[in-house]
């Protein structure tokens, strides 16, 4: 036996006690995962969370260092700095179009956010749906049985269709926990941009004069 078989061999036999529910969250948890790994990919590409250079390239603008706010702002890798950039030479009047501008980069990060929040609310019911299923088939045993009524043939099939609970739950609680914490970022980020667009279209009229 190999060792991607041997992997595979205790993911393949809950799957088969667990019947169609049990593989359903399966396939779900594993599309869950491809969707989490890219929206890591994407957040570390895009940026996010790296606006070292973007901040002092806006404190140097607020200061009235037009050239060294324009060098620093070559040197970030944020994905705000394109917005940065055109704010560096627009007006106060230019503000919601700029705005704008940023909502659609965070739009871009934020998709695949709802599926995450769909999983994360249904894994758990489809979970519990397959418990329910697992009790009827357990109870229909129980009374098929008639007078020769064994309890483990009703402990076997309560256990089988709890396991279907525990799998929603796995997928659902770990899901849940990155997309808070995908949430959580992309609010930071708009208060970040919020500030920078503020700073830069209403720079400190006192720093500049002095």
């Amino acid at each position: 036996m190999t060792m991607l078989q041997s992997l595979l061999a205790p993911l393949q036999q809950i799957a088969d006690i667990g019947g169609p529910v049990v593989m359903i969250l399966m396939a779900v948890s594993v599309l869950t995962l491809a969707v989490i790994l890219y929206k890591i990919w994407q957040f570390a590409s895009a940026g996010v969370g790296r606006h070292k250079a973007l901040s002092q390239a806006v404190d140097a603008w607020d200061a009235g260092n037009r050239d060294g706010a324009r060098a620093a702002l070559a040197q970030s890798t944020s994905y705000l700095a394109p917005v940065i950039e055109q704010a560096f030479t627009s007006t106060t009047d230019a503000s919601e179009r700029l705005q704008a501008e940023a909502e659609l980069r965070f739009t871009r990060l934020e998709r695949g956010l709802r599926f995450l929040d769909s999983v994360a609310q249904l894994a758990p019911l489809l979970g519990l749906f397959g418990t329910v299923l697992g009790m009827i088939e357990a109870f229909q045993s129980l009374q098929n049985a008639g007078a020769q009524v064994d309890p483990s043939i009703l402990a076997g099939g309560i256990w089988v269709a709890l396991l279907t609970t525990a799998v929603g739950l796995v997928v659902a609680m770990p899901t849940a926990l990155v997309l808070s914490w995908l949430e959580g970022r992309m609010e930071i980020e708009r208060v970040i941009a919020d500030k920078a667009l503020l700073t830069v279209l209403n720079p400190d009229k006192a720093a500049q004069n002095g």
